[in-house]
């Protein structure tokens, strides 16, 4: 096909299969921990990254990765501080982080406003190949951590009091992993968006909890349905001329009906007396 002839969608294309392998990994930790809003978050806060690097004339992706680590570290800790009413921390931290990517949008001049569209919406134009090798680093990274780390985060997840008396250390691993959360958040934006790269990352291993009952399961089943929404939404936006960000939401929301769909009228197995 014409499209990949092109160095961009073949960029692209990449960029999607590396995603496809870490977003069921820490889309089901997020939903484990109730912690899906937190990637809302962390997206929105990455504005404020974004804002700065175009404001200072530096890379975004580097001033991006620093907001986010930072304002993962603070979660983390405002998490600790209001523990029963964890989603105070959440609103407190997307609100700040979204007043003040608005107050350095508006101190920068007006030419960044094309690259802040691209930063909300996705772009995969910009994808460059500096960004793929981020992204193979980082996914390296997040998916040796799994297996190396498995069996204490499914401990931290369903039981934070246990791994603490267990002597794991629950604040140090809650930190590392909001940051790779982050991290990834804001190496991902320039291709799904700000306002939709938590969806990227939380449907895939949503659809796949309702096929599968393991863990290990759930993530395979979400690679599978993360590589199928991320290439034919990225083909379909190149097609039509959609934001891909957009385009691959609609897909997996599309895909999540029709699971539900399926599981709602799957006769009922009858049991053998």
């Amino acid at each position: 096909m014409e499209m990949f002839l092109y160095g961009f969608m073949q960029r692209a294309f990449q960029a999607s299969f590396l995603i496809s392998l870490v977003a069921p990994i820490l889309g089901l930790f997020l939903i484990l921990r109730r912690q899906s809003l937190m990637a809302d978050t962390l997206s929105h806060i990455s504005l404020a990254g974004v804002a700065l690097g175009m404001l200072i004339g530096a890379n975004p992706t580097w001033t991006n990765i620093l907001i986010v680590v930072i304002a993962a570290i603070i979660l983390e800790y405002l998490r600790m501080i209001y523990r029963t009413y964890s989603e105070i921390s959440i609103a407190i931290m997307m609100s700040g982080g979204m007043a003040v990517a608005l107050v350095l949008m508006s101190l920068s001049d007006g030419g960044t406003t094309i690259s802040i569209d691209q930063f909300l919406f996705g772009s995969i134009v910009t994808i460059s190949q500096a960004q793929v090798w981020m992204l193979l680093f980082l996914t390296v990274t997040i998916v040796g951590l799994y297996f190396i780390f498995r069996k204490p985060m499914y401990i931290l997840t369903f039981d934070e009091e246990t791994a603490f008396t267990s002597g794991l250390p629950v604040q140090a691993m809650s930190i590392l992993f909001n940051i790779l959360t982050g991290v990834t958040i804001a190496v991902i934006m320039p291709i799904v968006g700000a306002l939709l790269v938590s969806a990227i990352l939380i449907l895939p291993a949503a659809i796949s909890m309702r096929l599968s009952k393991s863990f290990t399961g759930v993530i395979l089943i979400g690679i599978g349905i993360a590589i199928f929404g991320m290439v034919s939404g990225l083909i379909s936006s190149y097609q039509y001329g959609t934001p891909p960000g957009a385009t691959i939401t609609l897909i997996f929301i599309g895909v999540f009906i029709v699971t539900i769909l399926i599981k709602k009228f799957k006769p009922a197995k009858r049991k053998e007396h």
